[in-house]
């Protein structure tokens, strides 16, 4: 199986990258650029993908390639700091400009290349994305310029001889539009690759790692109702059979209907094994008086753990506990594999077992975006209603109740939700949404109802669109729309009387408020 290398110097947005290339076809992995000579010798790639990162190349001690990749005689791509730490490595210079560039920006094409072939010819200008403070100043032997922008006279180089290409711009995110058939052009047309990968092919080397993984051990999965755990569960279940037993823990802050639903699934549909757990308030007991977001998805993560070490003691023991953790997940709690990635916030669900429990960690869509989950669950067969569901936070309506939680503030939520979906779905929008909800403020605003005072929480309404999760825009619903879940919500719903809408997009918001 072909496959490229991406070694990571700390962007947000590196991931992004492998999704790109993923897209296309080709398999990938992303390393830091600590550990990337081991993993370069490792799998052999069949070329390299340099990313961005917030780093100086100008400053000493900043993140570099290994000299092994420069020299090997692959193929390489330097996107935005990979250009630049390419070329200061190859003989070039680097500087730190006065003159930054952020945001849309227009490349002028000045060569023909392969990297932009079927895009745009010499003369012509193509629209990329920009985010950088250093530029190149002077380019190594061997290179020339394909590229300019307003800012950056070397915007776009190549030494076509050796297949070594750099872009100042960020070709994986969308506000560069051809970005993808960059990439693309790189990773089929430069380096060769085939585009076999597939889902298909996902799936067999998934269940065959969690079969040498496992063995002939047991493993517990936990089931939140989402679209990953799900996606997990049958995969294991497909994988490894009886030694499967999964959990079901109804922490009392699920969606209106979730346990029924999950219960059916699972145990009437599947002939999963399945356990039922109430710890409903055991979570509300701990939760008391936690306001913190933070203190919130730790005191989630620790309580599930604890109460999964109570299911595996009453079944007899297991070897592994299965976690449904997404590639965005990781990213945001920490770099995927150790990188330099600044921490966003942590997940619940991410962070590895405490020492005390002689028990492992099976996670295997940890490198999968929910896309590709998606993907994978149609792949097994999973029906519509749970692969084409909104995202649900592991945490539940905790992180969407800022401030303290109470059986009542849930309630209160839980109603406001299902009346916003229940609109949605009766528009025809569910589908064309990424995820939607409601969050219940804690905010009391003063309202007149029936002509007397009320003094009643508000309720905000998110709803973005999205493909990775990673950056998301919120989703333009009409007045008429808002007006009409305003007014339900409102009537139907005691204990709200004003209802706001969400305009924020990722970056710089979150999609969950917490």
């Amino acid at each position: 199986m072909d496959r490229i290398l991406i070694v990571d110097f700390g962007s947000q947005v590196t991931q992004l990258i492998a999704r790109r290339v993923r897209e296309s076809g080709v398999y990938c992995e992303i390393v830091p650029f600590q550990s990337a000579s081991e993993k370069f010798t490792e799998i052999d790639p069949k070329a390299v993908i340099l990313s961005g990162g917030p780093n100086s190349v100008a400053d000493l001690d900043t993140p570099r390639a290994p000299d092994e990749i420069l020299s090997s005689g692959k193929p390489l791509l330097g996107i935005c700091y990979g250009q630049q730490t390419l070329c200061a490595q190859l003989g070039g210079r680097v500087e730190t400009s006065d003159e930054r560039e952020f945001g849309r920006s227009m490349l002028s094409l000045s060569k023909a290349s392969p990297l932009f072939e079927g895009i745009a010819s010499p003369g012509s200008d193509i629209q990329v994305w920009m985010s950088h403070g250093d530029r190149v100043m002077s380019l190594p032997e061997k290179f020339e310029v394909i590229g300019t922008s307003e800012n950056a006279p070397f915007a776009a180089i190549a030494n076509e001889t050796d297949k070594i290409y750099g872009v100042q711009f960020h070709p994986e995110v969308v506000h560069t539009p051809d970005g993808a058939k960059m990439l693309r052009n790189f990773t089929h047309h430069i380096a060769g690759c085939d585009g076999k990968w597939s889902m298909a092919a996902f799936k067999k080397k998934a269940i065959d790692q969690v079969r040498a993984q496992v063995g002939e051990g047991r493993v517990i999965c936990g089931l939140s109702g989402g679209v990953d755990s799900s996606v997990v569960a049958v995969l294991l279940h497909e994988a490894i059979g009886e030694q499967l037993t999964c959990v079901y823990v109804d922490t009392g802050m699920m969606r209106a209907g979730e346990s029924e639903q999950v219960v059916s699934l699972f145990r009437d549909h599947y002939n999963i094994k399945l356990v039922h757990k109430d710890a409903s308030d055991l979570f509300l007991s701990k939760l008391d008086g936690v306001s913190d977001p933070e203190q919130k998805r730790k005191i989630i993560g620790a309580t599930f753990i604890d109460v999964f070490e109570a299911e595996a003691e009453a079944i007899g023991g297991a070897d592994f506990l299965a976690q449904g953790t997404l590639y965005p997940d990781v990213i945001e709690s920490v770099s995927f594999t150790g990188g330099p990635s600044v921490t966003i916030k942590s997940h619940h669900n991410v962070g590895g077992l405490p020492e005390r429990m002689n028990i492992k960690l099976v996670e295997p869509v940890r490198e999968l975006f929910k896309d590709e989950v998606r993907d994978l669950g149609r792949e097994l067969g999973l029906p519509d209603a749970f692969v084409g569901r909104h995202p649900f936070p592991g945490p539940g309506l905790a992180i969407r109740l800022p401030g303290e939680i109470t059986s009542e503030k849930l309630d209160i939520l839980r109603k406001a939700d299902v009346v916003y979906l229940d609109e949605i779905r009766k528009q025809g929008l569910y589908d064309e949404i990424w995820q939607a909800f409601a969050v219940l403020l804690p905010v009391r605003t003063v309202g007149v109802m029936g002509d007397s005072r009320t003094y009643d929480y508000v309720c905000a309404l998110r709803a973005v669109t999205s493909t990775d999760g990673m950056t998301a825009d919120y989703y333009p619903f009409t007045h008429e729309f808002l007006s009409r879940v305003s007014t339900r919500i409102i009537n139907e719903v005691r204990g709200i009387n004003r209802v706001v809408y969400d305009v924020t997009s990722k970056p710089p918001g979150t999609i969950e408020w917490e």
